[in-house]
């Protein structure tokens, strides 16, 4: 076998550990061997190679051994929020050298998100500073940003009038939301949520999350309420994503307008309450006249009620035709409510449905 194919076989061994070992701590080994067919003690060897070279972390011997990824840069930045802090200041004097080597792909998403998320923070927090961390290691890079102002949330809840936190989520999933229109498109963490591979914010009693490939984005709520607002980001270093494929996603047409959408019906709900009563669906069916294309993912909503329905499908289709709505993931109950609403004309259905 020719010397570079060697090489190439060694460095594929070894980029599957660094992309496998936090899912395997323990046995990565046994699965690296198992997947490229070769014995233990060949895969021990680059493990041992990744160790010298401080890529991975070991801790224990022989077959209690552990790996982990060990972080090739840590950083952190502190600043505080007065007049003439700007996000691409910062951006480029210390968080792109402190990301250092990645493709231009990865580093353009790195911007995005970085300059959205801090800006944010800037414009709307009503904070007094803005803490950053950053950690990569060999196989992605994670950022954290906090600000101690007074919460993305509640401030969404209150510009809004909304009953609760958590249907300030409800908002931020349709996209278009921005508490200042006059300078903000609405359009940044709608778009920064579904570049990086996760995307978590937690403010006040509500933690919300999306991961790529996901359609629906995922809220709780927690006993312990925080201060400010927390944005993690992560990244695969390695990743083929691109911006532009993110945008086209959601864009449609000649303007290249972001004019779909996916939303989660279940964040509609109060608790434990079932989608029963137009003020629900009125509550659903807010601005989503912004979009061309609504996917209406029922995941989780066992049953809704004839007037939710009625709103929805009947009501609001016949004020709007322009407005195609789909849905998605409907057990057979809420089909069955559906097409009653409609008349008996069936719902355009995308998708497998739940049982």
């Amino acid at each position: 076998m020719p010397m570079t194919r060697v090489h190439a076989r060694g460095e594929d061994v070894r980029r599957y550990i660094i992309e496998n070992v936090e899912k395997y701590p323990t046995n990565i080994s046994r699965v690296a061997a198992e997947h490229f067919k070769i014995t233990r003690q060949a895969v021990n060897k680059h493990l041992q190679r990744l160790a010298e070279e401080k890529i991975l972390g070991e801790k224990g011997k022989t077959r209690s051994r552990t790996y982990k990824l060990s972080p090739l840069v840590e950083w952190r930045g502190q600043y505080q929020i007065v007049s003439g802090l700007a996000e691409g200041d910062v951006w480029a004097k210390d968080i792109r050298p402190a990301l250092g080597q990645l493709s231009d792909n990865a580093m353009n998403i790195w911007h995005h998100g970085f300059t959205e998320m801090f800006n944010n923070a800037i414009d709307h927090s009503s904070g007094t500073h803005i803490f950053v961390h950053l950690a990569k290691t060999a196989a992605d890079a994670e950022m954290l940003l906090w600000d101690n102002g007074v919460g993305i949330f509640k401030k969404i809840q209150a510009a809004m009038n909304l009953l609760d936190e958590r249907h300030a989520v409800l908002e931020l999933a349709k996209g278009k939301f921005t508490t200042d229109p006059k300078n903000h498109s609405g359009e940044g963490i709608f778009f920064t949520s579904r570049m990086f591979d996760s995307f978590d914010i937690l403010s006040g009693g509500v933690f919300f999350s999306h991961q790529f490939g996901e359609p629906e984005d995922w809220i709780s709520e927690l006993d312990k309420h925080q201060n400010g607002t927390f944005v993690w980001m992560k990244l695969f270093n390695h990743t083929a994503r691109t911006t532009k494929k993110i945008w086209d996603q959601y864009s449609s047409g000649d303007d290249f307008t972001f004019n779909k959408t996916v939303i989660p019906v279940k964040l509609a709900k109060y608790g434990d309450d079932n989608l029963i009563s137009r003020s629900q669906a009125k509550r659903l069916l807010a601005r989503i006249e912004l979009f061309k294309t609504v996917m209406l993912d029922f995941k989780e909503v066992p049953t809704i009620g004839q007037a939710f329905a009625d709103e929805i499908f009947r009501v609001f289709a016949k004020e709007h035709p322009d407005i195609q709505l789909l849905t998605v993931n409907t057990n057979s109950e809420v089909r069955r409510m559906i097409e009653r609403a409609r008349a008996g004309t069936p719902t355009p259905e995308v998708g497998g449905t739940t049982s």
